[in-house]
């Protein structure tokens, strides 16, 4: 029985991990520059 919650906690643990990585690779990978926004208050721009 202990074996079997020792290989769940290492496996939450592996997924936790796969998800934080791939929120950071995401977070990354967003596109910086300027953005030009158009809308009912008029023009905005924005540096990224």
């Amino acid at each position: 029985m202990n074996r079997n919650i020792l290989y769940l906690a290492i496996g939450a643990l592996m997924v936790v991990v796969a998800v934080v990585g791939y929120q950071l690779y995401k977070e990354r990978q967003k596109p910086s520059g300027i953005e030009i926004n158009i809308g009912k208050s008029g023009i905005s721009i924005e540096e990224k």
